[in-house]
């Protein structure tokens, strides 16, 4: 190209620049909404609780006949789905599993111990992981702990959980249109 011959001078300062004006109202923005947030949600009730799992699960849970589920690389909603499904259902600790997508090259027991840690899941109860290939050009970050699979396996659990979807989520006759 014709570019090939210019020299390209790169500098480097000393200290990074301070934020302006804008970034610094863009900061104190966020910081306000983020705690205003928080101020509007407060602790949640059990009730709480079993709404929001509902909808989670409702939205993102996978539904096989007798097996709960749940997937996801942020540990905060792993965590949320977890503590909705011991909150609000009687289940048997020893009957949950993990399974997790990580990319090779990033170290499995590390995720394993993340894992575990977020979910409160001996990893003797985690599966065989899935180690995926990176495809050149596909994608350029990797989660370094991978995306966890939790899942429960239990009819009952899974029948009193569709129970409550149905009952957040009335039949489509009720929808306009």
């Amino acid at each position: 190209t014709w570019t090939r011959d210019i020299e390209v001078v790169v500098s480097r300062r000393a200290s990074p620049r301070r934020p302006n004006a804008l970034q610094r109202t863009k900061a104190a923005e966020i910081e306000a909404l983020l705690a205003d947030g928080r101020n509007r949600i407060g602790e949640l009730t059990e009730r709480d609780l079993l709404i929001a799992g509902t909808a989670l699960y409702a939205g993102e849970g996978f539904k096989r006949d007798g097996l709960v589920g749940f997937a996801n690389n942020d540990p905060r909603m792993v965590a949320l789905f977890l503590r909705w499904l011991r909150s609000c259902f009687a289940i048997d600790e020893s009957r949950l599993r993990v399974s997790l997508y990580l990319h090779q090259g990033l170290d499995l027991v590390v995720a394993q111990e993340f894992w575990s840690r977020v979910t409160d899941i001996p990893i003797e109860q985690f599966r065989k992981p899935y180690r995926a290939v990176p495809r050149v050009g596909i994608r350029h970050t990797k989660h370094e702990t991978g995306c966890a699979r939790v899942w429960y396996s239990c009819s009952r659990t899974q029948r009193a959980i569709l129970g409550v979807v149905a009952a957040l989520l009335p039949s489509t006759s009720h929808i306009p249109g």
